[in-house]
């Protein structure tokens, strides 16, 4: 496999004109690129909601249709965490403190995913090769089941995948509680990167997978005044309503209309930029939202987040209005579904195009 190059990546006239605008808007409007007070805010509610109802759970003063009513509300919350907090943490853009991201970025941990792994997989090789078949391993839910690109061959049960792809999506967080971040980590390569961990990482990925699995399924048996069939269920429905909160909002944001899925000629080159690049795979959604803004951490503007993934997502919606402005100035695309629902209906289309329609 051929490495990827972008043509004339220094010299994209449209990135860096956007990013002199977006600096005089920081600079102009005196304000930090990282978390200001409703960013704060928004920690504060998150994590207060996240440990509230682990602890509720285990308090045993509920009965068990009740704690499994919170088990699914705690599952959403823990995407909501990952969105709100640690995203923007592993990236380095909720504050410019290290220490103070890489506090907010071990919160990964308690929700089931590893963030060093994360960095990699997301940060480095998601942002760089973004929608690219066989080098973007975040938009490969699950390899052979579920088709998201011309280059894949196609199979009969992908016939259906526009109906079996949402349930699939529940799994991804019992995916990586379980399998993904081990299997990701013990890989000799993740698209372009080469690994070779540094060996408090080893560590790391074991030590605090060996909590998750405590506080979530130990303890839980042993404080919990229910049985064994009970808690799994629970157990399932939390993961369930996680996975599918994830699978779906990074969806939305990569699998619609008119994003493209683009494959470098023979010599590994793309004939665009890297900025261009992320133009033409990325789409916003819901960005009239201000629920969507509380709850989405931003990750319903990913064409600001993949442009400025420094910038903390508190700041996403004044910037958007500079970054669409200036992709008109420059004939670019900005791929947006302005609902929810919208966007949700373009990923079906999409799904049946790659499936049955292939």
């Amino acid at each position: 496999m051929s490495k990827i190059r972008f043509k004339n990546t220094s010299n994209s006239l449209f990135l860096a004109t956007t990013r002199k605008r977006v600096d005089a808007y920081f600079r102009e409007a005196n304000i930090s690129r990282n978390a200001n007070v409703a960013m704060w805010a928004k920690t504060l509610f998150f994590l207060t909601g996240f440990v509230g109802l682990y602890v509720f759970i285990l308090s045993n003063v509920v009965s068990a249709g009740w704690m499994l009513m919170l088990s699914v509300l705690l599952g959403m919350f823990s995407a909501f965490v990952g969105f709100n907090i640690c995203h923007d943490a592993i990236h380095g853009s909720f504050s410019s403190d290290k220490r103070t991201n890489r506090l907010f970025s071990y919160v990964f941990n308690f929700i089931g995913a590893n963030p060093y792994v994360w960095s990699i997989t997301h940060n480095v090789v998601h942002h760089t090769y973004t929608n690219i078949p066989g080098h973007d391993e975040d938009i490969e839910v699950a390899p052979g089941l579920i088709r998201i690109s011309e280059e894949e061959p196609v199979n009969r049960i992908q016939r259906y995948q526009h109906w079996y792809a949402f349930p699939l999506y529940g799994l991804a967080s019992l995916s990586w509680v379980f399998r993904k971040d081990y299997k990701k980590f013990f890989q000799s390569k993740i698209g372009e990167q080469e690994m070779n961990h540094p060996r408090k990482e080893y560590f790391n990925l074991f030590f605090y997978k060996a909590v998750y699995y405590f506080l979530y399924i130990i303890l839980p048996l042993l404080i919990l005044d229910i049985t064994w069939w009970q808690f799994l269920i629970g157990f399932l429905a939390l993961h369930l309503a996680e996975g599918l909160t994830m699978g779906l909002i990074f969806q939305l944001a990569h699998v619609v209309e008119g994003t493209d899925f683009p494959t470098p000629n023979p010599d590994g080159n793309l004939e665009e930029a890297w900025a261009e690049h992320q133009m033409r795979t990325t789409a916003n959604f819901a960005t009239h939202s201000k629920v969507a803004a509380f709850f989405l951490g931003g990750l319903n503007r990913q064409i600001e987040h993949h442009l400025f993934p420094n910038i903390c997502h508190i700041h996403y919606g004044p910037i958007s209005k500079i970054v669409k402005q200036t992709a008109q100035e420059f004939n670019i695309p900005y791929i947006e579904n302005y609902t929810f629902a919208s966007a949700l209906k373009s990923h079906f289309i999409m799904l049946r195009r790659f499936g049955k329609e292939a």
